[in-house]
């Protein structure tokens, strides 16, 4: 593999790292803020905990905008300024409202990364390694979760205000990343589709010394001109990779991912293990992720999207109906922990490592920012719902319903797998195009 295509992928792939994080720290001062603010159940999970999951939903929303427009890596350069506020400014605020509008903006880079950071490597990337190079920022969101688990463990005893560490700490990385991406240069596939020819043959000469820049550049070029101005994801040709990145992105969520992230320490506190077993556990959590995201880093490209998806799917019906019934018979002790261990490392070999690549490759070069946007639109929104709604469904319904429910939901994850979802690997982005695109006609 080329070094300079490696170094690149790594570097906007750290967005990934800041994406995990950002995501889970929060996880650290979860009853500390509830507590501290004396905030309501639904206040809580609504406003506090969920805010940022809303400012990763316009992220996502919007971030297909300057991603077109500014380009991919001024995008990313502007995720790291978003990241580096939201760790400084949530760490110094004394009331919620404050404190929910930092985690907002650190939302909104979230969201805009990914989109920017899996479009920016899938088209730097030659096919063959395309799958494990996008999969890298999947790798450095569960090692960014690692991190803030242990962060959060580590940080837990420096004192009453301990949370203002957890949050803050995450200023450094943000920094240091911002400073990075300015070494990476433009996507080839972006300079194109602005006219930027001799820039985009530069940059492709540096991907593909010992390839014929020239042939990859007229399928680019023949690939962005075979579409008429004006085009949008939701037209009728389209529609085959709009329902793929839309069902996707939903089964990753109705999974029950980002709900067990956000509330680890919690899910392990309800079944039974102590304040400070509870965040040692969470670091298990944290090692399994990035263990099994690693294998599927590692199989991507090896056994393809599809196989991944039906290991994963097998996975998390069995591990989430194991929690289910650990809850509903009261098993104790270090049930909950294993089965949801079980449950982390399905996420991790499936959905984990497939759902940014994936949806990275099923639309046409001009439309790849707005069909992510779309997709990722989709996880957001339900990445938002779902934790708001957790405290107050453990508190009523119970946690066994909550997780058969998720669980139901990954047999129609299987199903889709089973009867829809094409595999990608090893074909290039603009051959994937015409066929995907061609199944509509």
């Amino acid at each position: 593999m080329n070094k300079k295509i490696l170094i690149w992928s790594v570097t906007a792939a750290l967005a990934g790292f800041l994406f995990g994080f950002d995501t889970v720290v929060i996880s650290g001062a979860d009853k500390k803020l509830q507590a501290l603010w004396g905030s309501s159940d639904a206040f809580h999970g609504s406003v506090v905990m969920a805010m940022a999951l809303w400012g990763t939903v316009i992220g996502a929303l919007f971030g297909g905008i300057p991603t077109n427009r500014l380009g991919r890596k001024k995008t990313l350069i502007w995720i790291g300024v978003f990241y580096f506020v939201s760790a400084v400014g949530s760490s110094l605020v004394n009331d919620p409202y404050t404190f929910a509008f930092f985690r907002f903006l650190g939302g909104v880079g979230v969201g805009a990364s990914t989109i920017a950071a899996p479009a920016y490597v899938s088209e730097i990337s030659p096919a063959k390694d395309r799958g494990r190079l996008v999969a890298l920022y999947q790798f450095n969101i569960v090692l960014g979760i690692l991190i803030a688990f242990l962060s959060n463990y580590l940080l837990r005893n420096v004192g009453e205000n301990a949370w203002r560490w957890m949050i803050g700490i995450e200023a450094f990385p943000a920094f240091i990343y911002t400073l990075l991406i300015f070494t990476v240069p433009a996507s080839p596939r972006w300079l194109v589709s602005k006219n930027r020819n001799a820039e985009a043959k530069q940059v492709l000469k540096l991907i593909n010394p010992d390839e014929d820049s020239e042939k990859l550049m007229s399928a680019i070029k023949k690939e962005n001109e075979s579409h008429a101005e004006g085009e949008n994801i939701f037209m009728k040709k389209y529609r085959f990779p709009l329902i793929l990145a839309f069902l996707i992105a939903f089964f990753n969520q109705l999974s029950g991912i980002n709900a067990f992230l956000y509330y680890a320490p919690r899910i392990f506190e309800e079944a039974g293990l102590g304040e400070s077993t509870a965040l040692l556990s969470s670091i298990g959590i944290g090692v399994t992720n990035l263990i099994f995201t690693l294998l599927g880093v590692f199989l991507i490209d090896r056994l393809g999207r599809k196989t991944l998806m039906y290991i994963g799917s097998i996975g998390y019906i069995i591990s989430l109906s194991l929690v289910s019934m650990a809850f509903f018979l009261d098993w104790g002790g270090l049930a909950v922990p294993i089965f949801l261990f079980m449950f982390i490392a399905s996420h991790a070999i499936g959905q984990g490592a497939i759902i940014w690549v994936f949806i990275s490759e099923i639309f046409p070069n001009h439309l790849r920012a707005s069909g992510q946007s779309f997709g990722t639109s989709t996880h957001w929104v339900l990445a938002a719902i779902i934790p708001s709604l957790v405290p107050v469904l453990f508190s009523t319904i119970g946690a066994g319903v909550v997780f058969m429910v998720f669980a139901i939901m990954m047999v129609f994850q299987l199903l889709f797998v089973l009867f829809m979802m094409p595999e990608t690997k090893g074909i290039s982005l603009e051959e994937l195009s015409k066929k995907l695109i061609k199944d509509e006609k």
